[in-house]
C-alpha cells in the first residue's frame, strides 16, 4: 500500500519572519487544524499528514505552503492556504490517493485550490521504470 502524505510547512507566515516563527505561524495553525480535523473524520485517516520545517515558499512571499507526495505520482504544492482551506485539502486527498498516477485534472479541484497550486511535478523517472 503506498503512503500518501501532505507536508505542512509549520514556519509558513505572512505576518511574521522566518525567524520569529513560532505556534501562532499561520502554517502552524493550519497544520494543528488539519489534523484535528483528521481525528475527528476517520475518511481522512489513510493520510499521513507530517509537519515540516520550511518548504521555502516564503521566499517568494508565499505564505502557507504544503505538498502532497507519494513515490510513483504527481507532486502537488500549495501556497497561500487559510483555515478555509482545509476541507478543500482533504477533499483533494482523497482523489489524489484513488488516482494511479496522482493526477487529478484542474477542474476537479475542490473549492478554490486551483488558484492556490504552485506547482504540479511529475513523478520521477526512476519511480515510473
Amino acid at each position: 500500500m503506498k503512503v500518501h502524505t501532505l507536508f505542512v510547512c509549520k514556519s509558513c507566515s505572512a505576518v511574521l519572519d522566518h525567524e520569529e516563527a513560532d505556534d501562532r505561524a499561520e502554517g502552524n495553525q493550519l497544520l494543528l487544524k488539519l489534523l484535528e480535523t483528521q481525528k475527528n473524520n476517520s475518511a481522512y485517516s489513510t493520510l499521513n499528514i507530517e509537519p515540516v520545517g520550511c518548504l521555502w515558499s516564503c521566499v517568494k512571499k508565499y505564505s502557507c505552503a504544503v505538498s502532497f507526495v507519494c513515490t510513483q505520482k504527481y507532486t502537488y504544492h500549495f501556497v497561500d492556504l487559510t483555515q478555509e482551506s482545509i476541507t478543500d485539502l482533504l477533499q483533494f486527498s482523497q482523489l489524489y490517493q484513488e488516482s494511479q498516477d496522482g493526477y487529478v485534472l484542474p477542474p476537479k479541484l475542490p473549492g478554490t485550490l486551483r488558484s492556490h497550486l504552485l506547482v504540479r511535478i511529475p513523478p520521477t523517472p526512476e519511480a515510473i521504470a
